[in-house]
């Protein structure tokens, strides 16, 4: 918005109000600022100006706008060429500590008052040498200075406006600043730093915001080395996806397309999806055997183990004493008797760990040889005979896919469950209202046989559907997996393609991920080299599957 110099009071009335209300609409910092700049420029007839922004942590004043119009300068802001480095920010203190008074607006800052000056070159209080200097390089002469201390709520200094060389708008000379003239900027001055440090306020807010779900991303992916980059990485590949969704030229994605508001409600959504497993056990989450709880019991079980072997041994040395009483000299069965047994032993328990450590699928021959070792027993002090292996330790060991049991499965499937009722409970603002439906539906399946909900195809958002795809693809690349190893991107690709066959995951989607390689963008960026192959688009299963023009 441009104004002109008020002709009245009410013209004056007028432009401050419509000033005020441009001020406060205003999103964009750099734009807000420029906005203040050309504003108190063109209220005051001013030629040249500039706008200083406070900096809290070396106390200085940094450049942020420059602006002269009889020399074409456009420095800063959102539309003006970059600030160079001869705008060097200007010390509030000295090196010894003491205030910098010599600086027009360094004082103004330091003392919160308004400097009026008539002309510069007959001023003695203040160091105008640079200004002499700039003058004499370009010609230019600075005369007429009005500088006014900007300040918060906390009357503390965030910003100094700077006008120079009013001009007169009969004649075009440069003449003083008037009364009315520092009235006028000390008033759009005001206005300004109410705009400016809601602004702030805000932004700091959403810093503040980003910092603190970052914060909970971390502390969940921290419960679990294995997991340990799942939460920063969902949110890449959702990011990827959904710009490709906004670019794509598939009839699918015609009605979809994201602002900057929906970018950030999807980012936001997609570092809050897992928040959930905050409240899971870190037993649980962190379960990387079988046995594992607190502890990795495979120890207790090899411990049995042993016992179960010094008894054997034990056996046999009272088999050979009774032998020597007996006259018998040749022991040699009975000690071959006791190594087969012990061989035997410690090659079931060698069995037992390899069982511990899970996989992508244990076979019914396996499965029953475990559950023949739980028949073996041991003796304990007390002269019971317990199981070598207890029920529970059975029912772990002959886990058929992974380290989890069904009732531990519930118990991490859970956290979506607590995800939703945690994001539900926020008060979030209208441009997030969507970050629970967005982050909640990730692991439900387009059949709506998934979870927590049951949700089918029809019953999801377009972005929630992005983010179940990169949640698959980041947990099936990953290499941080005890029970796996990493995936190339071509098994990764297919098992995905498989997943959409069984209608789990959206058929577009997945064709979108594909085709416009964006499998490959995450690849360079977060795989290793090795995982990286040639992917042949024209094998991946998935890819002719019917698709859906539903929003």
């Amino acid at each position: 918005m441009h104004v002109k110099s008020p002709d009245s009071s009410l013209d004056l009335l007028t432009t401050l109000n419509e000033i005020g209300i441009a001020l406060s609409s205003e999103h964009d910092m750099d734009s807000l600022l420029e906005r203040i700049l050309v504003n108190a420029k063109e209220l005051t007839g001013a030629d040249g100006g500039t706008l200083y922004l406070y900096n809290d942590n070396d106390r200085t004043l940094e450049f942020k706008i420059v602006r002269t119009l009889s020399l074409g300068i456009h420095l800063g802001g959102k539309t003006g060429q970059p600030i160079g480095g001869n705008f060097n920010p200007l010390n509030l203190y000295l090196e010894d500590g003491t205030p910098n008074t010599q600086m027009i607006a360094a004082y103004a800052a330091i003392s919160g008052q308004t400097i009026n000056i008539q002309d510069a070159y007959e001023v003695t209080d203040f160091d105008f040498s640079g200004t002499r200097q700039f003058d004499a390089a370009t010609g230019y002469r600075s005369k007429s200075f009005l500088t006014v201390p900007m300040k918060n709520h906390e009357n503390d200094i965030i910003a100094v406006l700077q006008l120079l060389n009013k001009v007169d708008k009969d004649t075009s000379e440069v003449i003083a600043f008037s009364e009315e003239d520092q009235h006028l900027a000390e008033s759009l001055a005001s206005q300004a730093a109410v705009a400016l440090t809601n602004k702030r306020l805000v932004d700091e807010l959403q810093n503040l915001f980003d910092a603190f779900i970052k914060l909970i991303a971390t502390a969940i992916d921290e419960k679990s080395p294995h997991t340990g980059n799942h939460c920063r990485r969902v949110p890449e590949a959702t990011m990827m996806i959904a710009e490709a969704a906004h670019l794509s030229e598939m009839d699918y994605f015609n009605e979809f397309s994201m602002t900057d508001a929906d970018r950030y409600e999807l980012k936001v959504a997609s570092w809050l999806h897992d928040c959930g497993k905050i409240t899971t056990p870190v037993h649980v989450v962190e379960k990387a055997t079988k046995l594992e709880t607190i502890h990795d019991r495979i120890e207790l079980v090899a411990a049995r183990f042993e016992i179960l072997r010094r008894d054997m041994e034990i056996t046999m040395l009272k088999q050979r004493i009774a032998a020597f009483e007996k006259g018998e000299t040749d022991h040699t069965s009975i000690i071959d008797h006791y190594e087969r047994l012990a061989n035997s032993l410690m090659e079931d328990l060698a069995y037992v760990r390899k069982c511990n450590t899970g996989g992508e699928f244990m076979a019914d021959e396996q499965v029953a040889r475990v559950e023949s070792l739980a028949e073996l027993t041991w003796t304990d002090g007390t002269g019971q005979k317990r199981p070598i292996i207890t029920d529970d330790e059975l029912k772990n060991l002959t886990i058929r896919r992974g380290t989890i049991t069904l009732e531990e499965r519930d118990i991490i499937n859970n956290h979506m469950t607590l995800t939703i009722r945690m994001l539900e409970r926020l008060p979030f603002p209208k441009h997030l209202r969507n970050v629970p439906e967005y982050a909640g539906g990730h692991h439900e399946r387009m059949d709506g046989r998934g979870y927590p909900r049951g949700l089918t195809r029809d019953e999801m958002s377009i972005p929630a559907r992005i983010m179940a795809v990169a949640d698959v693809f980041e947990a099936l690349t990953s290499s941080d997996r005890p029970y796996k190893k990493p995936m190339s991107l071509t098994q990764t690709l297919t098992i995905m393609g498989r997943m959409v066959e069984d209608n789990h995951l959206d058929p577009d989607i997945f064709k979108l991920f594909v085709e416009s390689r964006v499998y490959q963008q995450y690849a360079d960026k977060f795989l290793s080299p090795e995982q990286i192959d040639t992917v042949d688009h024209n094998t991946l299963p998935g890819m002719q599957h019917q698709t859906g023009t539903e929003q």
